[in-house]
């Protein structure tokens, strides 16, 4: 298995058991807006990993994803909340709340996914111990 897909298995398992979390908490609208939420952060956090991991070798191509997922991440909380804050959506602080906070976990769960094959750090970049 893919490590793209590892980690999109580990990432909808982590949005579900938020999203779960959250339910009870959550009016309808809210909870509307929390699986919205869920259904953009999960596929463009997929991508942005997919795209870091491919240029995981190289420290400016590594470089060059990190800061153009990044970039990305923010261009679509800013578009997200300029649409949803224009057209008056209800949930609409449930789901800019879980998107920026999806965003964030899933962010937190990509170094899992880059450790090195040998499992450590020293033989992965040629250092001497």
């Amino acid at each position: 298995m893919s490590p793209s897909l590892k980690y999109a298995l580990s990432g909808t398992a982590a949005v579900a058991v938020a999203a779960t979390f959250l339910w009870p908490l959550l009016d309808a609208a809210g909870r509307n807006g929390v699986l919205l939420a869920a259904a953009i952060a999960l596929p463009v956090q997929i991508i942005a990993f997919a795209i870091l991991f491919r240029f995981r070798e190289g420290v400016n191509g590594f470089l060059a994803a990190w800061v153009g997922g990044t970039a990305l991440r923010m261009l679509v909380i800013a578009g997200v909340s300029f649409a949803v804050i224009r057209s008056g959506m209800q949930g609409a602080v449930p789901m800019l709340l879980a998107l920026a906070g999806f965003f964030f976990g899933l962010l937190l769960l990509e170094p899992v996914f880059f450790r090195p094959r040998g499992g450590d750090l020293t033989h992965a970049r040629g250092i001497e111990a």
